[in-house]
């Protein structure tokens, strides 16, 4: 049987920081001071890349923060953004152990519980793959978990010193490929891996 795949995408400095990429309001945890780092590196080859993407139709997979988060970036929008309509169009499963139900957002299905047993159940079905963009925490849950195939990772060229970081204590051994890498004009990697079998 062939399972469906989970992608994760994220934004991360050179020292590994995820935390707060787009605002500076957008995650504070800890005393965080440096939100909205990101938005300088934003460039047209980022664009494109980020719009191939979207050219491969993906379920996506968010932790409930993220899942919140992105409610209130993409979630009200009517503009003609591909981005905003890929958003709203597609399935959206949020893993959670505390939501009641995801009806905030259209096409938004709630996975109670575990999150590695729900995730690992919707892997086994039949659908297309699943994308997670953020997330850090479900990622790490189901990196842990062996689940996730794919990273799609931007990597900043800065360090913050502080943050939440992609990997925060141990991490089991998982070997991975380097399965493209594209430069953009503001000296973000765009670095995809594949896990090995």
């Amino acid at each position: 049987m062939i399972m469906r795949r989970i992608n994760a995408t994220l934004s991360v400095t050179l020292d590994g920081v995820v935390q707060g990429l787009g605002r500076p309001d957008e995650d504070t945890r800890g005393g965080f001071t440096h939100g909205g780092w990101g938005g300088k590196y934003n460039d047209q080859v980022m664009g494109h890349e980020m719009g191939k993407g979207m050219a491969n139709p993906t379920d996506m997979l968010f932790g409930h923060r993220t899942w919140n988060d992105f409610i209130t970036a993409w979630g009200t929008r009517t503009d003609d953004n591909p981005f905003t309509t890929h958003m709203n169009a597609a399935t959206k499963y949020v893993a959670s152990r505390t939501l009641a139900n995801a009806d905030a957002w259209q096409n938004s299905i709630l996975l109670s519980g575990d999150a590695a047993e729900t995730v690992a159940e919707l892997k086994a079905e039949p659908g297309r793959d699943l994308t997670i963009i953020g997330s850090v925490a479900l990622v790490r849950d189901l990196h842990a978990a062996g689940l996730v195939d794919d990273y799609t990772l931007l990597i900043h060229p800065l360090t913050l010193g502080s943050g939440t970081r992609l990997f925060q204590g141990p991490a089991p051994l998982t070997e991975f490929d380097l399965t493209s890498s594209v430069t953009t004009t503001k000296g973000v990697i765009i670095a995809g891996y594949t896990r090995k079998q």
